[in-house]
């Protein structure tokens, strides 16, 4: 199995992306996403498909492949969709202007048929080849509409014009209209998706094409500017005050302050100090550093997250796949629509076969299948858009569906609703020498992955260690070890002292051989934003609830603080799984964690979200991932998620109610075929306008 992306132009909406992906599947491609916003496609192919035959096959649909070493080609204006629209327009406002104004030199057949031919040959050479192509592989697109009502609509101006030259025969301007107001929807449509794809835009923006490299020759270091792109890991380079950080590392000379907004959302300049790290595309706006590069190219932060989001806004809702089960059918569907309308007016309406013709081209014209595949994609890519300027990354397209519903959400205590930033307080060993107690503790901790282990593997680093065997971490409890003298230690929570301590107020208790040995105090103050988060929750009708193993006394005393009611303290992870478990059977859950110790319950739950490190992103299990630590986005995440999802929801009724009002009109003749392009045109730019509201609107649930 190989994953393939690449880029591909000339997709003009979004049929032509539903044209690709239907020859992908076709093809047996696996885990196809295409994107007709982004120009991005990415597709897994089996072991023993040929990858250049298959994208062959893109460029033979009329579209071009362009591979990521290809020098780019910038599209000529003339062959725009700007400059289309403007062409055709310049011909066809006479053609519409015969109908106001009396000259008679505009109601002369040949007049009009040489204002239309430049305008249905520009329309064919663009809709018509598509549609030709589209037939050809068996996927009829919306240009199959678009070409047979402007040629119908021709060839009987044509043949009228031959045979009889009687203006009662010419329906020039139809054709002509037709052409020119589904030009001027795709214009427009292009122009209204563009802003629903700035949030990549920007990011993309952020990436660096130089930097300056320090190389080392006899203890004397030499700077040269030098290409980005050559940068490796183990490389040095210097960045002076409103340079932009070429790469990932970590300072190893100087200070300052890094801006660090449009990965994390964080409007305050983050300060920067030696063995800090710091991340590639990010602004150093005072101070002069020196970086050791640990990542370039793709293995960057910044170049992660472009790929989740670019991921994230391809990923199909499930809803989206109704919508596209439909559009697959939907050509086929309209032309039976338009053909019954057809026969229907003339053999049972009895009416001309001018007007059964003209209100079966008013059926084809109208019929907008892009709506369709628009609803969804256009608010998926502002809605995740705006939450990764904000520091919010939302994984996949479907997490937003799960949004919906959310009525309940879960917080864990430690590196959550605390800073997890502990510090020591008092701790006590009596008859243990102090050296011994801290070597201990240390051989024990550095073992796990708990904040406190962290913390105190952290601080008692240079107190040396003591060979263990049969280390062991009991979740929820400690860890257990013997060492080379046959003692048996342990380590851990109140809990795993199985009564040896009467007092449960401690952060970590020490066991040696059955036997109290001492212990340790740490002390974590709350998040100064996680009263306010719980009060907005509380305001949305969103109940928050403690799932913690700490204490009872510690978990009390801060959902006391904090305002939360419900209270579990000293919980297993098998029991925190269990409470999940539980409470997803009376609602929707999401659970709040740091995503690593957390990472099991916050998989069981509705939505899993945790709080991370810009650096520690690609460690992250979760559906949602909070940057910089930052609880305070929670809110807005929830709220992003419900607008996000409510959007699509409000587009695909629209998509839907569209077509399903249009189409029946159109066939009861209360549209001529004009209106009806116009119509058809401005659809798709109404998704486009409702998505981008998204960027603006206020969404704190």
């Amino acid at each position: 199995m190989t994953p393939i992306s690449c880029k591909v132009e000339g997709m003009h909406c979004t049929n032509c992306a539903l044209s690709v992906s239907k020859y992908l599947e076709k093809k047996g491609m696996q885990d196809v996403h295409v994107s007709f916003a982004t120009e991005e496609v990415s597709f897994v192919a089996p072991a023993e498909t040929d990858s250049k035959e298959i994208l062959e096959g893109i460029n033979q649909l009329g579209y071009r492949v362009v591979h990521p070493d290809d020098a780019p080609v910038k599209a000529s204006f003339f062959s725009t969709l700007s400059f289309k629209f403007f062409f055709c327009l310049l011909f066809t406002f006479p053609l519409l202007l015969h109908m106001w104004v009396s000259w008679s030199w505009l109601h002369q057949p040949w007049v009009q048929f040489g204002l239309t031919l430049p305008v249905y040959l520009v329309g064919m050479w663009h809709f018509g080849r598509s549609a030709v192509r589209s037939i050809m592989n068996g996927m009829a697109n919306m240009d199959v509409l678009v070409s047979l009502g402007a040629s119908a609509a021709f060839v009987y101006s044509f043949v009228g014009t031959v045979v009889y030259g009687n203006p009662d025969y010419m329906f020039y301007e139809t054709t002509a209209a037709i052409i020119t107001l589904v030009f001027l929807g795709n214009m427009l449509e292009e122009k209204s998706v563009k802003q629903t794809t700035t949030a990549i835009a920007e990011l993309a923006g952020m990436q660096v094409t130089t930097a300056r490299l320090i190389n080392t020759d006899h203890g004397h270091e030499h700077i040269n500017e030098v290409d980005n792109r050559i940068l490796r890991p183990g490389d040095c380079v210097l960045v002076n005050t409103g340079d932009k950080i070429p790469m990932d590392g970590t300072i190893y000379w100087g200070s300052g302050h890094a801006n660090e907004s449009m990965i994390t959302g964080e409007s305050t300049p983050v300060s920067k100090q030696e063995k800090d790290k710091v991340i590639g595309g990010t602004l150093l706006e005072d101070g002069s550093i020196k970086v050791y590069i640990t990542a370039t190219g793709k293995d960057t932060v910044l170049s992660y997250i472009i790929e989740l989001v670019k991921q994230a806004q391809s990923d199909k809702p499930p809803m989206q796949r109704l919508a596209d089960r439909i559009s697959a059918i939907f050509v086929p569907l309209v032309l039976g629509i338009a053909l019954i309308t057809f026969l229907g007016w003339y053999f049972i309406g009895h009416t001309t076969l001018a007007t059964a013709m003209m209100r079966s081209v008013a059926v084809l014209v109208i019929a907008c299948p892009c709506a369709m595949g628009l609803a969804t994609p256009a608010a998926v890519m502002v809605g995740l858009g705006r939450a990764a300027r904000n520091g919010i990354l939302i994984k996949g397209g479907h997490t937003l569906e799960m949004f919906k519903n959310i009525k309940q959400v879960v917080f864990d205590k430690t590196g959550t609703l605390t800073t997890g930033r502990l510090q020591l307080g008092a701790y006590e060993h009596p008859g243990m020498p102090e050296d011994d107690f801290k070597k201990i503790v240390y051989s024990l901790e550095k073992y796990s992955s708990h904040p406190i282990a962290r913390s105190i593997a952290t601080l008692w680093k240079a107190a040396g260690e003591v060979p263990l065997q049969q280390v062991r971490e009991h979740k929820g409890l400690g860890m257990r070890a013997k060492d080379s003298n046959g003692n048996e230690w342990q380590l851990g929570s109140f809990k795993m002292t199985d009564g040896l301590a009467t007092d449960d107020s401690h952060s970590l208790y020490l066991v040696k051989n059955g036997q109290l040995a001492g212990w340790i105090d740490f002390i974590d103050e709350e998040r100064p934003e996680a009263a306010k988060v719980i009060q907005q929750l509380q305001q949305a009708g969103i109940k928050s609830i403690l799932l913690s193993g700490d204490t009872h006394r510690k978990c009390y005393e801060l959902a006391e603080k904090l305002g939360i009611t419900e209270v579990y303290a000293e919980q297993s992870p098998e029991q925190k799984l269990q409470q999940i478990d539980r409470f997803m059977k009376i609602a929707p859950t999401a659970m709040v964690g740091d995503g690593i110790n957390d990472a099991p319950a916050l998989s069981k739950a509705t939505i899993g979200i945790s709080l991370s490190d810009a650096t520690q992103v690609a460690m992250q299990s979760a559906n949602v991932v909070l940057l910089n630590n930052n609880l305070g986005t929670l809110p807005l995440a929830l709220g992003l998620g419900k607008h996000t999802y409510l959007t699509i929801k409000q587009n695909l009724f629209w998509a839907f109610i569209y077509n399903v009002v249009a189409i029946p009109v159109a066939a009861l003749g209360f549209l001529n075929p004009i209106v009806g392009a116009g119509i058809m045109g401005l659809s798709d730019v109404v998704l486009a306008i409702n998505s981008v509201r998204l960027r603006y609107k206020s969404v704190h649930r």
